[in-house]
C-alpha cells in the first residue's frame, strides 16, 4: 500500500500565515523533505523525521519523496510560499512526469499558501489590484534573454511585475539590468516596492520610484513589485504610504 505525498507552502515566513490545510498535512504526514531554513518554520514532533538539502536540489528532493510514499510513507515536501509559485509542487509534477509509472498512482495532495507577492502587497495597499504578472529573475533555469523579452512584453503590456529571486551572490547584476530594461518602456515616476521578509520580525517595506529603484536594497529574501504606468502612491501624514493599481481603465473612445 502506497503513502500520501503533500506538498505545502510555510507561507513568506510568519507562522501566522501558513494555512489550516498545510498545517494539517505536516500533522499526517511522517517524512518531510525541504531546504532546511524551510524545515526549520515547522514544528514536527518526536516521530516525525526532516531530511534537509540545498536550495538548488527541487528535482532529487521530489525523487527521493517520491520514492518514499511510493513504499507505504506519507511524506511530506515543504516548500516557502505557496508550493506552486516557482516551487516544489513543480518539480514533484516534473519527476512524476519522467518517472515510474507507480509514481503516477499515489495520492498526490497540493495545499495553496500565501506567496511572497501577496504578502507584500497585503503589506503595502494593493498594487496587484489589476492585471499583473510574476517573473522569476533567476537563469539558472531559463535563459537571460527569455527574461529580458518577457519583461519589456508586460511592461509595454500595462501589466504589474513581481519580481522574484531578484538577486544573489551568483547574479549580483540582473536586478539592475532589470530595471534599466523598465526604465525605457515605464514612467520614470512608476513606483517600485522592495519587500523583504513580509510578516517576519526582520520585515522591510520600501517604495520608491522607478528612476529612484536601487538593485542593492535586495536580497534573496525579497520580493519586487513593480507598478504599472497607471499605479498610484496615497500619501498619508503619520502614516505609511498605500500603493495601489485601480481596478478600471478607461476604454477608447469610437
Amino acid at each position: 500500500m502506497s503513502g500520501t505525498l503533500y506538498v505545502v507552502g510555510t507561507g513568506p515566513g510568519g507562522a501566522q500565515q501558513m494555512t489550516p490545510e498545510a498545517l494539517q498535512a505536516v500533522s499526517r504526514a511522517t517524512e518531510f523533505f525541504g531546504y532546511g531554513p524551510y524545515l526549520d518554520r515547522l514544528d514536527l514532533r518526536p516521530d516525525q523525521r526532516r531530511i534537509a538539502s540545498d536550495n538548488r536540489e527541487e528535482l532529487d528532493r521530489a525523487q527521493a519523496a517520491l520514492t518514499r510514499a511510493a513504499a507505504g510513507v506519507d511524506v511530506c515536501v515543504v516548500s516557502g510560499g505557496d508550493p506552486g509559485v516557482f516551487a516544489m509542487a513543480a518539480a514533484v509534477c516534473e519527476a512524476i512526469d519522467a518517472g515510474p509509472s507507480e509514481w503516477r498512482a499515489l495520492d498526490l495532495v497540493v495545499t495553496p499558501g500565501v506567496t511572497a507577492m501577496l504578502a507584500v502587497a497585503a503589506r503595502i495597499g494593493a498594487p496587484l489590484g489589476h492585471d499583473f504578472c510574476a517573473i522569476s529573475l533567476s537563469d539558472n533555469l531559463k535563459p537571460w534573454d527569455v527574461i529580458t523579452r518577457r519583461l519589456r512584453l508586460v511592461a509595454e503590456a500595462g501589466l504589474v511585475i513581481a519580481l522574484y529571486n531578484p538577486i544573489s551572490k551568483a547574479r549580483p547584476w540582473q536586478l539592475g539590468a532589470a530595471f534599466d530594461i523598465l526604465r525605457s518602456v515605464l514612467p520614470p515616476s512608476t513606483p517600485v516596492i522592495f519587500g523583504r521578509a513580509a510578516g517576519r520580525p526582520d520585515e522591510r517595506m520600501q517604495v520608491m520610484s522607478l528612476i529612484e529603484a536601487d538593485a542593492g536594497r535586495a536580497d534573496m529574501a525579497t520580493c519586487v513589485i513593480i507598478g504599472s504606468a497607471l499605479t498610484r502612491v496615497i500619501e498619508r501624514p503619520g502614516r505609511p504610504d498605500l500603493v495601489y493599481t485601480p481596478r478600471f481603465i478607461a476604454g477608447e473612445s469610437k
